[in-house]
């Protein structure tokens, strides 16, 4: 068992909630985000590619994304990937350029999404308790060895439960900053 490394356990909490935020960047919420299309894989050249390695994504309006397909030979390819990526998307191909209109989403698919957000929230959190049970069984085994005291794993025990908290506190602000953007509110 690792010896208790306070900057390591901060660092792997504050992973969970950038984890999250990216997370909760790629759903959708009726304004265009280039981050929408992150998760879109393009066959090309005999393998799977990440769509912003054989074009470039921006949202000229807010309502609109536009992709500048690279090579005009992948205009097809990547048209079939959006289609096939479950966003709701309808690409409309334009030469070497695909524009994306962002349609209104449906009450139902808002709260869909608004659960997801949930979902996602819900893993950032048990990701942030698994960081602070690693900590707290590492100060067991430092105390163990006899490396620190009871009174200092105690009190190292109560800078692990209040990084965690805080933790908590930012996840739970950026879904529920989400959700409200989601169900508009």
């Amino acid at each position: 068992m690792a010896a208790y490394d306070k900057a390591d356990l901060e660092r792997r909490m504050a992973g969970s909630v950038e984890a999250l935020k990216h997370d909760l960047g790629g759903l959708r919420t009726g304004r265009a985000s280039t981050t929408l299309l992150d998760p879109v894989q393009v066959e090309v050249y005999g393998a799977k590619m990440p769509l912003n390695q054989v074009a470039t994504v921006s949202a000229p309006e807010p309502r609109l994304l536009s992709v500048q397909v690279w090579d005009r030979g992948n205009v097809g390819p990547v048209d079939k990937a959006i289609r096939s990526a479950g966003l709701g998307l309808n690409p409309i191909v334009d030469g070497q350029n695909i524009r994306l209109p962002i349609p209104d989403l449906t009450e139902e698919r808002r709260r869909e999404l608004a659960k997801l957000a949930g979902q996602y929230a819900e893993k950032a959190r048990v990701a942030a308790r698994n960081v602070r049970r690693d900590g707290m069984d590492a100060l067991k085994a430092d105390e163990k060895k006899g490396e620190i005291g009871e009174d200092e794993r105690k009190r190292r025990e109560g800078e692990v439960q209040k990084m965690t908290d805080g933790t908590i506190a930012d996840i739970d602000a950026a879904a529920t900053a989400k959700e409200k953007e989601i169900l508009g509110k």
